[in-house]
């Protein structure tokens, strides 16, 4: 016999506003220096509103980013619906990324970066994203706008590079911000796989 489960409940209209106004805030100065004090006091709410969202501010900053990369993937995949042109789509999803990213301060992403559970968030987000690109070069390959390549190997290949991103390997060694390495990624993968009588 299963154990029944009590629906999801679904957050209130003032839980999704404070959520936004969340997001909007850690964006632009990281979390891992506020505490609960300090946020109610910014959002002006109570600590008890911020709990209803979490039980704790390490749970509600891992809440937070979830929420952001969740609308991150939403808007993607909104960017690229009604394109046909696998090379446009593959374009157009990570023009996305670094746009979205691009949102996102350097205090954010190094707050991210140090603390684990909203690493895991940022590296499922990753993978999710280098499985599409995957499917965007299956397209390509078949559409005849790629060339005949390994499609797995050369989504791995980017997801690697993604997971360098999202750790902050690449930004530090190149000197690039995530937005700008996203770009980057771009003008790698449509250079390297487009058919000749694409490029030319």
């Amino acid at each position: 016999m299963t154990e029944s489960r009590a629906p999801r409940r679904q957050p209130t209209a003032r839980q999704r506003a404070l959520l936004s106004e969340l997001e909007a805030l850690f964006l632009s100065e990281g979390f891992s220096q506020f505490t609960l004090d300090d946020l109610a006091a910014r959002l002006h709410c109570s600590k008890s509103t911020l709990y209803a969202l979490a039980p704790s501010k390490e749970q509600l900053a891992v809440k937070v980013v979830a929420h952001f990369f969740k609308g991150a993937a939403e808007l993607l995949e909104e960017r690229i619906g009604g394109i046909d042109d696998a090379r446009k789509i593959l374009g157009e999803y990570l023009a996305g990324i670094s746009e979205y990213l691009n949102r996102a301060s350097a205090a954010f992403m190094t707050d991210i970066a140090e603390f684990a559970p909203a690493r895991d968030a940022y590296q499922l987000n990753s993978r999710a994203a280098a499985q599409r690109i995957r499917s965007f070069i299956d397209r390509g390959v078949t559409d005849g706008v790629f060339r005949e390549v390994h499609a797995r190997l050369i989504a791995e290949m980017a997801g690697l590079i993604i997971e360098g991103i999202q750790t902050g390997v690449v930004g530090q060694r190149a000197g690039v911000t995530d937005a700008e390495a996203f770009t980057a990624l771009s003008e790698l993968l449509l250079g390297g796989i487009a058919t000749k009588n694409v490029l030319n």
